[in-house]
């Protein structure tokens, strides 16, 4: 404070914290007895400028206390909001940190959204989703299409595989269903495989919909009548990838002697094509419309969804990057020694895998192994995505952990997943089951504005088929040969990132960005086994079957609700 002067009077006069006047010439030089007698003195006038100094005093006090005391709590408020959560390239510690989101009703994180408007320059490159030239779902059956017959026997059928791997051997079990005339009982989940999960059927599917929804195709029961619960099965592997006839003369026949049969495995056990149209439309109807996963994981999936929506367009990315899917390929490329040794011991172990000794280095070059999470975002980045991109990782336990992901989180901090966009508690109910957490990446995967898959497996092609179906946004299928090539010069220096390398790679994927298109045949000159495993898998791609051509196509993209109120 600073310290007036009484002017003409050659003293120094101050002003304490109490409102109080000093006199420093008086003070130094008068007795205590003078000053005694001084203080008997003291005017009305002073003591009322003692009370109101005081008075102020108090009240700066407590308004020092209030504004600290508003200040602090406002900024851990801040600090608990969602957006302050999200990782930052300071922020490395874990990408997979549980996280505890605020309801979407409250205001919104405030990371800075990208721009999604048609008149964004990126717009077409990056987000616009691919025209569908005037195609539509179109899944009901022919006028020739008849109610399903009394039926001759039960067909119980054993899944094999994870989530996507079951869910399409189900709709092909429906239409095999109907091709022998048999009451299906509901399927069996594999629980035995790699992900060993309990999960039921209706744990994961919405059972009386299920039923419901195929009730003019098959009958559907949940159960065998008790009657039949120990008689004879047959159990039988069917032939994989057969046709009508193998169905009707071969496995119908069955029915003489048996009224109940069993299907040891149901992935990959009908033909991509050449079966009747109504046989196709019955699988889409399937997999798309009856088959829907149970209310409790679809509310769940389109809560992540929003909460991913509300940083803008995100990508989805299917990192298939699993310790499963490394030992199974026997991809051991950018691994330690020690994770190559530890991939080998489980495919050695695993009997049901066939091919034990792989040469990882030939399957690399051939394009046979996912891509890295460090090639992934090399590959991001050359096809122009920007740093501040959100990217939905839709995937289980990524090998190695943080150690294989710190590369791509240095080119793209803000990686979100499960575990990111949903607290513990929200999460509790299905952490323990593989296939369950599976199904919440699929609806995340199908919903997002552009999906990029690091290796086209069952869970790739699902999600790339559903979206096709449903008119979604761009689907990025990767050319993994030729990255590969591209990959290898960056490493010994002959190609730097750059202009060039982005050119290259967008040139390379103008085609892979999921058109609509008739789905591919078998590759010319292959017989056998061969031949139809060199198909492309119906549900990647259910045109023509499944999508029919308006009469004039819409003007605009039409976007179909996966969750319809």
């Amino acid at each position: 404070m600073s310290t007036p002067r009484v002017r003409g009077s050659g003293r120094k006069i101050s002003i304490n914290l109490l409102g109080e006047f000093s006199d420093s010439a008086s003070l130094s030089s008068s007795s205590p007895k003078g000053l005694m007698q001084k203080r008997r003195n003291v005017p009305l006038i002073i003591l009322l400028r003692r009370f109101l100094g005081a008075t102020v005093f108090s009240i700066a006090i407590t308004c020092f206390f209030f504004v600290h005391v508003h200040v602090s709590t406002t900024s851990q408020t801040d600090h608990n909001q969602f957006n302050e959560k999200i990782h930052t390239s300071r922020d490395l510690q874990s990408w997979t940190r549980e996280l505890a989101p605020p309801h979407l009703s409250k205001t919104p994180p405030s990371t800075p959204k990208l721009n999604h408007s048609r008149e964004d320059p990126d717009y077409e490159k990056l987000w616009k989703p691919p025209p569908n030239h005037g195609f539509l779902p179109c899944t009901k059956p022919t006028p020739n299409y008849t109610a399903p017959e009394n039926t001759r026997g039960y067909l119980l059928v054993h899944t094999n595989g994870g989530l996507n791997q079951m869910r399409t051997g189900i709709c092909d079990m429906v239409a095999i269903a109907r091709m022998i005339n048999a009451t299906l009982v509901i399927p069996e989940l594999d629980k035995k495989s790699f992900w060993h999960d309990n999960s039921n059927f209706s744990d994961i599917f919405d059972e009386k919909r299920f039923i419901s929804s195929l009730a003019n195709d098959i009958k559907i029961i949940k159960k065998l009548p008790k009657d039949l619960a120990n008689e004879t099965k047959m159990v039988k592997q069917f032939k994989s990838w057969s046709g009508m006839d193998y169905y009707q003369n071969e496995i119908a026949t069955l029915w003489d002697y048996f009224e109940v049969i069993k299907a040891s495995k149901s992935d990959s056990r009908l033909a991509n094509n050449n079966l009747p149209p109504d046989i196709q439309k019955l699988r889409c109807r399937t997999c798309y419309e009856a088959l829907r996963f149970s209310p409790r994981i679809e509310q769940m999936g389109k809560i992540l969804v929003e909460r991913m929506r509300s940083f803008g367009p995100y990508i989805a990315l299917h990192l298939r990057y699993e310790k499963d899917m490394l030992a199974f390929s026997g991809c051991t490329h950018g691994l330690s020694t020690s994770e190559a040794e530890e991939l080998r011991i489980i495919r050695e172990n695993t009997n049901y895998w066939k091919r034990k000794h792989i040469d990882p280095n030939e399957e690399r070059s051939k394009g046979f192994c996912p891509l890295t999470p460090k090639e992934v975002g090399i590959f991001l980045s050359a096809l122009g995505y920007p740093r501040k991109t959100p990217i939905y990782i839709a995937a289980g336990e990524i090998y190695g952990g943080e150690s294989h992901m710190t590369e791509l989180l240095s080119r793209y901090p803000f990686l979100m997943s499960k575990e990111k966009l949903a607290s513990v508690a929200e999460l509790e109910p299905f952490s323990n089951h593989a296939t369950q957490m599976a199904a919440l990446d699929y609806i995340v995967s199908v919903e997002s504005d552009v999906f990029v898959h690091s290796y086209p497996g069952n869970m790739a092609r699902a999600v790339e088929g559903h979206r096709r179906f449903l008119g979604r946004g761009r689907t990025i299928s990767p050319d993994r040969k030729a990255l590969v090539r591209l990959f290898d010069k960056l490493a010994i220096g002959s190609m730097v990132e750059g202009k060039k390398l982005s050119n290259i790679v967008n040139d390379l994927h103008k085609g892979r960005v999921g058109l609509l298109r008739k789905r591919k045949g078998p590759i010319h000159g292959t017989k056998g086994v061969d031949r139809f495993r060199s198909e492309e898998t119906f549900y990647a791609n259910p045109l023509p079957d499944c999508l029919c051509r308006t009469e004039s196509p819409p003007t605009h993209h039409v976007k179909q609700n996966l969750f319809p109120s």
